[in-house]
């Protein structure tokens, strides 16, 4: 099984590089981060309180998901702008803390890649945790400015200072929640790509799976 594992904080260009490099090596992507942002919108649309551990789990265990290239959907309804609105945004690192609900995202996400044999997984725990054995982990970061830049861009209804401010929020709560969290495997390799483009970054890495088979 041929698992590519891209891991990183936000904004370090993930979901753009694992998605190129799935084209280019002819493999299905998987974009992790938006089953827990799914997970997070399933529980507000449910009126549920994302800090509430037990309700949330069970939720997750039991919502029906679907990530693919076509978007999201959330138990039949399309939430593929929805999961990226700030409302969702300021709750899913909460949601992604649950040691229940992640519990059950590595099952789903290690059943997806079985399925297909492999694939370019991207999140923040698939090097360490999801596929430990992954073929190639990779673990990209930037500049804490580029990537407020890159995800000001992306967050039209949010200004620079705003969501620099999340994203420091977020890297804390990543990093510091006890279930799982966002670390660089002993044996990833370190991209930095605040000075690299897409296509640089597509190149090196393609050409270090074909190094590896």
């Amino acid at each position: 099984m041929k698992v590519i594992a891209i891991d990183g904080p936000a904004g370090s260009g993930k979901s753009t590089v694992a998605r190129g490099l799935a084209d280019r090596l002819g493999l299905e992507y998987l974009d992790t981060g938006a089953m827990y942002r799914a997970v997070t919108f399933a529980a507000l649309r449910r009126g549920l309180d994302p800090a509430d551990a037990g309700p949330t789990a069970e939720l997750a265990r039991t919502v029906t998901l679907s990530v693919d290239s076509d978007g999201v959907r959330v138990d039949g309804v399309d939430a593929t702008i929805e999961i990226r609105g700030p409302e969702v945004t300021r709750a899913v690192s909460i949601v992604a803390a649950n040691a229940e609900v992640r519990k059950e995202m590595v099952r789903r996400q290690r059943e997806w890649a079985t399925e297909r044999n492999g694939g370019v997984l991207e999140g923040r725990d698939i090097g360490t945790v999801v596929f430990p054995d992954a073929l190639l982990k990779v673990y990209l970061t930037a500049r804490p400015e580029v990537r407020a830049e890159r995800r000001a861009a992306e967050v039209s209804q949010l200004d620079y200072e705003t969501v620099a401010a999340d994203l420091a929020r977020r890297d804390a709560l990543d990093e510091g929640r006890t279930a799982s969290p966002l670390a660089q495997a002993d044996d990833a390799i370190q991209l930095d790509t605040s000075d690299m483009t897409i296509d640089q970054i597509i190149d090196e890495l393609a050409g270090m799976v074909g190094d590896r088979g």
